[in-house]
């Protein structure tokens, strides 16, 4: 993949693949880093009340607390017509290298996905548009733009992500999230824990329990042979509309290398009129 040159670390001019600024642009849409998750397992042994093993949840008194859980959970879903906010993004790999800059965010319901990556003195580096089925990259430092198939997500984050996964990542919504097959539920002091899988992976979701907000969530591979996981971490909430809403939030994903990503989310709005330009100027080459 060809080299290009991007300014987002302050004034600097760094070296940037096109892929790690895709990852970026479309995993800064969303969330801590090992060592917080080792801090929330502590807290979870500490004072662990109920931990019931659902064999057979349809037979079970367990059942009902696992009902009622998910029925917490669709209530705290987000539901929205319009999204938009200011993100500051910072990224770490494990090859050293660290981006921060800002990205403008926003979301036409099951529509369109419009981002703009601003890089130093204001400048605009990168405008991304993303519908359910293609993801549209202008480079305005290299003058290019990349025309892609949706499935270009899944190829560059290496995780079965659509429009609509991501659209709720965005947002704060749970995702990978199968209540048809629940292996396990746990109530801590101040925590309540369901473990899931489905055909790609385990999940131990952590939420808080005066108001079942997500605060953890840890994904598995369940092809152990990858070694593939990734964790969100989902801080400082606040209440927009009724919506109970993260506007901090961190994420780590390895398997053969792995990433970091903090997001600190200003001004979010729901359901305000919003424009989504994207153009392609004559002078930009189309890849």
């Amino acid at each position: 993949m060809k080299e290009v040159l991007v300014i987002p670390e302050k004034i600097k001019t760094k070296q940037m693949p096109v892929k790690t600024i895709g990852a970026i642009l479309i995993l800064s849409v969303t969330i801590y880093s090992c060592r917080s998750s080792k801090k929330l397992q502590s807290a979870i042994t500490k004072k662990d009340t109920t931990i019931t093993l659902l064999v057979n949840p349809a037979e079970s008194d367990s059942a009902k607390l696992v009902h009622t859980a998910f029925e917490k959970i669709r209530s705290n879903r987000i539901e929205f017509t319009t999204f938009s906010s200011k993100i500051k993004v910072d990224y770490n790999d494990s090859k050293q290298r660290n981006y921060d800059f800002n990205a403008f965010v926003r979301i036409q319901k099951d529509s369109v996905i419009w981002i703009s990556i601003i890089a130093a003195l204001g400048i605009e580096a990168f405008r991304v548009y993303i519908t359910p089925d293609s993801v549209k990259i202008r480079n305005s430092l290299d003058k290019e733009v990349q025309l892609q198939s949706v499935n270009y997500i899944k190829e560059l984050i290496k995780l079965p992500v659509d429009f609509f996964t991501l659209q709720d990542i965005i947002v704060g919504n749970p995702v990978f999230l199968d209540s048809t097959n629940v292996l396990m539920y746990k109530e801590t002091e101040g925590f309540i824990s369901l473990s899931t899988s489905d055909s790609a992976f385990k999940q131990l979701l952590t939420m808080k329990k005066e108001n079942f907000a997500i605060f953890h969530s840890k994904l598995d591979d369940v092809d152990a042979t990858r070694n593939r996981t990734a964790d969100f971490t989902y801080n400082d909430y606040t209440t927009i509309d009724g919506r109970l809403f993260s506007e901090e939030r961190k994420i780590a994903v390895a398997e053969k290398t792995r990433l970091e990503i903090s997001l600190n989310i200003k001004q979010p709005e729901f359901d305000k009129p919003l424009n989504f330009p994207f153009t392609i100027p004559k002078n930009y080459k189309v890849k």
